[in-house]
């Protein structure tokens, strides 16, 4: 059988050796060091936020993000549906509750206009949201000049979840720059990866230097061993980090390529009625395009997205289908939810298509072919 197309694998660019041999001639195998401080500088200069924090995961980005904001047993937490189950998962860490947000059409993010019936619903119930977990989709910006607006109005922090789109930009402004707290991932299937990793991004530098106390086991400063807080061992190391900074130097190349493999799809499909793209809206929105996603409509094309993935499968290409939103997860069935069907809709009916910055020209080759003798 003939190799395996991935739908997003790891693509190393061979700069980050330089910062991993510099960690192994100075010994610095530890979970801080030069190349965390240089990653977090450099971070913070491409994505125009102040303050970073490198740590190992996104989730645990978001876990101090809570906890940062002061989220407790019982508070509820406003988040988007339509996502990967880390962006929900933290809240139940906190004891607290999720409010799941539906998504638009235009840009498949949380709804700005659920988002502030919700809210509205919460209040009169005596019931204020903590927090907004806000998601960029499959690195597509999300409507932030509503968003934020209704942040600011109702005074209820936001959390900008951009695990999936470093690199997109709203109105020129890079995501991860907009929430009152963002958070980044670094794993091996994003667009930039340093194996496993994430970041903590806030203008607020209290907020930041408060996350890196808490990531290393929250030691106070004494001579011995103190704690005065629950910590948790969620800083990055400086070996991961040294892989960051290799990844950084080639962002802007990795997402002209995302985005080049997005315009090869657009070309391939063009003429196949019934199927619709993940598209930005207008000139307000950049995409990474660190996934393409694509919509099937069965009734125009004779078949589901079902049929096409496990027709690529059939060829050892791997698909996937959308995101499976989280108020029909098993594990959320309880929880609040204020929906409109599109995020069930975008569900059943789309696919994410192989979009690995570091495809050949002969998977290239082999997509077009199982994709043309699929659809004839």
């Amino acid at each position: 059988m003939e190799k395996k197309i991935w739908l997003s694998s790891p693509h190393m660019s061979g700069k980050e050796q330089k910062y991993i041999e510099e960690a192994f001639s100075e010994n610095w195998i530890a979970p801080l060091g030069p190349n965390v401080n240089g990653f977090e500088k450099e971070l913070a200069e491409y994505t125009g936020v102040k303050n970073v924090a490198a740590l190992s995961s996104g989730t645990g980005a978001l876990h101090l993000a809570l906890i940062l904001l002061g989220v407790n047993s019982g508070d509820e937490i406003l988040c988007s549906s339509f996502t990967f189950s880390a962006s929900a998962n933290p809240i139940i860490y906190q004891n607290a509750k999720p409010i799941f947000i539906d998504s638009e059409k235009d840009t498949w993010n949380m709804d700005p206009e659920l988002l502030e019936k919700a809210i509205k619903d919460r209040i009169s119930k005596g019931i204020k949201p903590k927090a907004i977990i806000l998601v960029h989709l499959y690195g597509m910006p999300a409507k932030m000049n509503e968003i934020v607006a209704i942040s600011k109005k109702y005074e209820i922090p936001l959390i900008e979840d951009a695990a999936e789109a470093l690199g997109s930009k709203y109105q020129g402004k890079m995501v991860g720059s907009f929430g009152d707290i963002s958070i980044l991932s670094f794993n091996g299937n994003k667009i930039i990866t340093t194996s496993g990793g994430g970041a903590l991004l806030s203008d607020n530098q209290e907020i930041v230097e408060k996350a890196r106390f808490l990531a290393t086991q929250a030691r106070d400063d004494a001579p011995h061993y103190q704690h005065s807080h629950i910590g948790y061992n969620y800083r990055m190391s400086n070996i991961l980090a040294g892989i960051g900074r290799g990844q950084l130097e080639v962002i802007n190349d990795r997402v002209n390529k995302r985005r080049s493999v997005y315009n090869f799809y657009i070309d391939l499909l063009k003429d196949i009625k019934g199927i619709k793209f993940h598209k930005e809206p207008n000139e307000d929105y950049f995409s990474n395009r660190w996934l393409t996603a694509i919509i099937i409509d069965p009734k125009e094309t004779g078949v589901t997205r079902e049929n096409l993935r496990l027709g690529l499968n059939s060829y050892n290409i791997e698909s996937r289908p959308l995101w499976k939103p989280m108020h029909l997860q098993p594990i959320f069935s309880e929880s609040k939810a204020y929906v409109n069907g599109t995020s069930e809709n975008l569900f059943n009916n789309g696919l994410c298509l192989p979009s690995g910055s570091n495809m050949s020209k002969e998977d290239y080759e082999r997509i077009e072919i199982a994709i043309k003798k699929f659809f004839k």
